[in-house]
C-alpha cells in the first residue's frame, strides 16, 4: 500500500472517541520528533510553517511553501499532508503537479481568500478541477470558512460541505465550529470530518471531539506556537 492509500485508510472504520490524530510538523526537525512518536501521519499548518520561515499567516510564497512541504515530506516516512491555504491562485493541474512534486499525499484547501468567503459553487468547480487533475493520488480536505469568516450559520456549512463532497472532496474541515454544533455537522455532513483542537486545555480532548463527530483531529498552528513559547522561556533564562 503506497502513501496516499495509506493516508485515505486511516479515515474510514474509525471508531466514535477514537479520532485521527493528525498533529503538525513546521519543519523537518518537527516532523521526525512527531513521527518517532508513533504518529501515522502528518499534516502541515500553513501558519505554523510560515511563522518558522518568518512570514506572517497568509503571506508564505507559494515556492516557499512547497519547498517546505518538501523538506518535511523527505524527512519522514509517514504520509504527509499539505495546508495550502486557497492555492495560492495556481491552476488546478498545476498546483497538483507542484503538491506531487512535494511529496504530499494530501492538502487543505480553503474556501475564503483575504478574509471573504468564496462562492460555493465556483469553489466547488475548482475543486471538482483539482480531484480530476489528482485523480486518487491526493486526498482533498476542503476547509468550510462559515465560522472563520462567515455568519457562523452551521446549516450554511453544511450546504457548502455538500457541495464540496460532491465535487470531490474526501474530507471536511469546518475550521473553528463551536463545539456544540459538531453533532450537527456530523448528522448533516457526509464522509470524514476533520475538528480543530486545542492546546491549552480550554478544549475537549481529541477523544471527546471523537465522541461529538469527528474523524480526524488537527491542530493548526499550536504546535508551532507553543514550542515558540517553551523556546522563549528557555531563552529568557539563558541569563
Amino acid at each position: 500500500m503506497n502513501h496516499v492509500d495509506t493516508f485515505r485508510a486511516l479515515h474510514h472504520r474509525r471508531a466514535p472517541g477514537d479520532p485521527l490524530v493528525l498533529p503538525g510538523p513546521w519543519d523537518a526537525a518537527s516532523a521526525r520528533v512527531l513521527a518517532d512518536a508513533g504518529h501515522p501521519a502528518l499534516a502541515t499548518p500553513s501558519a505554523g510553517v510560515a511563522a518558522s520561515l518568518g512570514y506572517a499567516d497568509g503571506a508564505t510564497p507559494a515556492g516557499e511553501m512547497f519547498a517546505a512541504v518538501a523538506r518535511i515530506a523527505r524527512a519522514v516516512d509517514v504520509p504527509v499532508s499539505a495546508d495550502v491555504e486557497d492555492g495560492y491562485g495556481l491552476a488546478p493541474k498545476e498546483l497538483v503537479e507542484r503538491l506531487l512534486e512535494a511529496g504530499a499525499v494530501g492538502c487543505n484547501l480553503e474556501d475564503s481568500a483575504g478574509g471573504v468567503l468564496k462562492d460555493p459553487r465556483r469553489h466547488a468547480e475548482f475543486l471538482a478541477e483539482v480531484r480530476s487533475a489528482a485523480g486518487r493520488q491526493l486526498f482533498v480536505n476542503a476547509r468550510v470558512d462559515t465560522f472563520v469568516h462567515g455568519d457562523g450559520d452551521p446549516e450554511r456549512a453544511i450546504e457548502r460541505a455538500a457541495l464540496y463532497v460532491a465535487a470531490g472532496a474526501d474530507c471536511v474541515y469546518p475550521i473553528l465550529a463551536p463545539v456544540d454544533v459538531l453533532p450537527l455537522l456530523r448528522s448533516g455532513i457526509r464522509g470524514p470530518l476533520n475538528v480543530l483542537a486545542r492546546l491549552d486545555g480550554e478544549g475537549p480532548s481529541p477523544a471527546a471531539l471523537g465522541e461529538l463527530g469527528a474523524t480526524r483531529v488537527t491542530f493548526g498552528p499550536g504546535l508551532q506556537r507553543r514550542a515558540a513559547a517553551a523556546l522563549r522561556e528557555i531563552a529568557a533564562g539563558l541569563g
